[in-house]
């Protein structure tokens, strides 16, 4: 069956129609420089020193420089389980291919290390001597036992054996006892213990319990909030869990262990249980990086490295405490004042109720015009989760087809396509279950969705389905209906709070065909080449943006304005890169706003002289896609899922929507240029791949704030309407 598929998909066009006589782009006669492009991984950590330099902005609110804090360990936890994970297993299994810059792996190895033990430090510093004191200014104090009263000591005191001590497993290591196994990001103790009989000295290691708080709320009638970090409440009881020893030292540590899934799709015929398989795997992973605290004592720090067969490269040794995911519980802390001012989202203009109605017809909205939604500005549950619900109850639909990448077990997104289904329409359920980190998840709801009566496929063999489509199709006046959308981000209804993303909701009957299409391509055997309003991966996508580079450069060279604005999360893919190079040689004004990874450089002598990049980071993710290109003045806008990665250009199936309302575009193109407006906070990319924020102007003023002013922007739009 899986070969059958192959063989189709390798047959499909899955791409525009205009694409399928364009082979190969001619590229001008000219000599690219061979060290042209900034190493992926070490543009990664750029982009998380970027979060750290948020954690370090004194201006922002202290909860939210917490949060950033917990958001980079974060970032760095998944960093070293997949990209640095995944070096070493070239280097083990002996395919060390050379890196996007050519450089061998080991060398790269080395590299990360160098520059994330060096952001570990200063993620460390910045917690220790910035965020820590601004927070106990403000009231909130992370304390120490030795701080404590001999009254606040007795009431922890309390708290530990009541609910600490019942949960702790304490494991010796001795001839009798094997070094026990460390399971990866868990937080642990190295204690060293005497037998008060026998002299002798012996080893335990002590796991933190992961599902208690983090942080122990202190008891008392103080203003302010004092917490204990639970590792130092448990350290400050060890005789209880070594009764009749000598407690003689004890040091915090923590693993890291490779957690990236492999899996071969072709030869396991259920994929589900190959995926259970794999996850069960996964927390069997080889170690990849050790961190320490700085106190912990040769002896220990060899024990350790022995049993764990790592090396001194992927030891961190770091100032207490370890794990900084652990400010994440900070958000339960009652103190609005100490976090960004509220941002409520409202409803789209379109999706309002009219008249006396409390809720919109979003069918009839959409049939009025393509609607575009503007994530979280504007409400995820007032637009795709509504135009979701009322597609399961209304009697006219007679069928749901959507694609689901990443949501949440009790999302009302799920729950609607298991009401359709029950309601007896037909309804397909495109599930990714390989969405990394989110596996388990997404298994247990696409078992759900099937028990419901939702048929739930698995995508392609080999092939990430990526893409965010939901299409309706519903019966009118004895004619079906195509209701589509199209958009940039998951159908996440928690994220959708945080992830800046853009949906185009529009009833045209040619992207309901593309969709129709598109659905039977992944869901069946169909091999459909008739795509007009979509562009899609992974086999005709990058031709059609290399299209369209190519066409602005040769705009260029006749004379005529040429434009490329590019918003992705990450730009790697060389291809791509070596076309906006060769544009901006011709005289194309490039503009790349870019969250993440960034392999292009700005520093080309003639070469790069027109590429400008930027980058925006703050109280939501970016996380949109959009492509616009000037085309001798009639723009050329697309939206959607993709990024300039090889991965999402040649191992997933993405697609782009081509947006044709010319308020739409000019709306799309009006917020890409506050983005890369001179007076916009952002970091510049600038010579040798270093970042810089710009945020004040030179009389230091503040600049302005793109979500701030995207959110007042949206407000005005909602009351000018109300006002008419």
């Amino acid at each position: 069956m899986y070969s059958m598929i192959d063989s189709a998909l390798a047959d499909a066009g899955l791409g525009d129609a205009e694409d399928d006589d364009f082979d190969a782009i001619e590229s001008p006669d000219s000599l690219l420089p061979d060290h042209r492009y900034h190493d992926r991984e070490i543009s990664w950590l750029a982009f998380n020193q970027r979060v750290l330099e948020l954690a370090e902005d004194a201006t922002l609110p202290e909860l939210e420089r917490a949060n950033f804090l917990a958001i980079f360990a974060s970032n760095l936890d998944e960093f070293f389980m997949v990209r640095v994970a995944g070096l070493k297993r070239r280097i083990v299994t002996g395919l060390a291919v050379p890196t996007n810059v050519g450089r061998s792996p080991a060398d790269v190895l080395a590299d990360i290390s160098r520059e994330a033990h060096a952001l570990q430090l200063r993620h460390a510093a910045a917690w220790t001597d910035q965020v820590r004191p601004a927070l106990a200014d403000a009231g909130i104090e992370i304390t120490e036992w030795h701080t404590l009263t001999e009254a606040e000591r007795a009431a922890l005191t309390e708290y530990f054996q009541l609910h600490v001590f019942p949960v702790l497993m304490p494991l010796a290591v001795d001839p009798a006892h094997p070094f026990p196994y460390i399971s990866g990001l868990s937080l642990n103790l190295a204690i060293r213990i005497r037998n008060a009989r026998t002299g002798r000295q012996e080893f335990a290691r002590l796991k933190v319990p992961p599902m208690l708080p983090r942080l122990v709320e202190v008891p008392g009638d103080s203003e302010i909030a004092r917490y204990l970090p639970l590792e130092d409440l448990i350290s400050n009881h060890l005789g209880d869990l070594f009764p009749g020893m000598e407690v003689l030292d004890h040091h915090a540590f923590r693993l890291t262990r490779n957690e990236d899934v492999e899996i071969e799709e072709d030869e396991s015929e259920n994929l589900i249980q190959a995926l259970e398989a794999e996850l069960l795997r996964r927390r069997f992973g080889p170690p990849i990086r050790l961190e320490i605290a700085d106190d912990m004592d040769e002896v220990t720090l060899d024990l350790l490295i022995k049993e764990l067969d790592i090396t001194d490269q992927e030891v961190y040794r770091l100032p207490s405490p370890l794990d900084l995911r652990g400010l994440f519980s900070l958000s339960r802390v009652n103190r609005p004042d100490l976090r960004y001012p509220p941002h409520l989202p409202t409803t789209a203009v379109a999706f309002q109720p009219t008249g006396t109605s409390t809720r919109a017809d979003i069918f009839a909205a959409i049939r009025k015009g393509d609607v575009l939604v503007h994530h979280p500005y504007e409400s995820f549950a007032t637009s795709v989760q509504a135009f979701l619900e009322q597609a399961a109850r209304d009697p006219h639909v007679l069928a749901i087809k959507q694609t689901l990448y990443r949501t949440s077990g009790d999302s009302p997104v799920v729950q609607a396509l298991i009401d359709a289904a029950e309601a007896g329409k037909q309804v397909l359920a495109l599930v990714e279950v390989k969405a990394r980190f989110d596996e388990a998840n997404n298994i247990v709801w696409a078992r759900k969705l099937e028990k419901a009566g939702v048929h739930v496929v698995y995508g392609l063999v080999g092939l990430k389905t990526h893409c965010k489509l939901a299409l309706v199709i519903r019966e009118e006046d004895g004619m079906l209906r195509h209701y589509s959308h199209v958009g940039t981000g998951n159908y996440n209804p928690k994220t959708s709070r945080v992830y800046e993303d853009f949906g185009l909701f529009t009833a045209d009957a040619q992207v309901g065909k593309d969709l129709t299409r598109l659905f039977n391509e992944l869901s069946g055997y169909a091999i459909e080449k008739k795509f007009k309003r979509l562009l899609v991966a992974p086999l005709h996508l990058r031709k059609g943006l290399l299209r369209q580079i190519d066409n602005e450069r040769k705009n260029a060279e006749a004379g005529k304005p040429a434009h490329i604005r590019i918003k992705i999360n990450s730009l790697v893919d060389e291809e791509i890169i070596d076309q906006l190079y060769r544009a901006s040689q011709a005289g194309v004004k490039v503009d790349v706003w870019v969250r993440g990874i960034c392999s292009i450089k700005v520093d080309l002598p003639g070469i790069s002289d027109n590429i400008t990049v930027r980058s925006i980071l703050g109280r939501y993710l970016e996380h949109s896609r959009i492509f616009a290109f000037d085309n001798d003045g009639d723009p050329q806008v697309h939206i959607g899922s993709a990024d300039m990665m090889h991965r999402n250009l040649d191992r997933r199936v993405e697609a782009l929507v081509r947006v044709t309302d010319p308020t739409h575009v000019k709306e799309l193109l009006s917020f890409f240029d506050l983005a890369m407006d001179d007076g916009t906070v952002s970091w510049h990319l600038g010579d040798d791949g270093v970042w810089t924020r710009h945020s004040a102007d030179a009389d230091g003023k503040p600049l302005i704030d793109l979500q701030d002013k995207t959110m007042s922007q949206i407000r005005r739009r909602r009351r000018t309407r109300t006002v008419r």
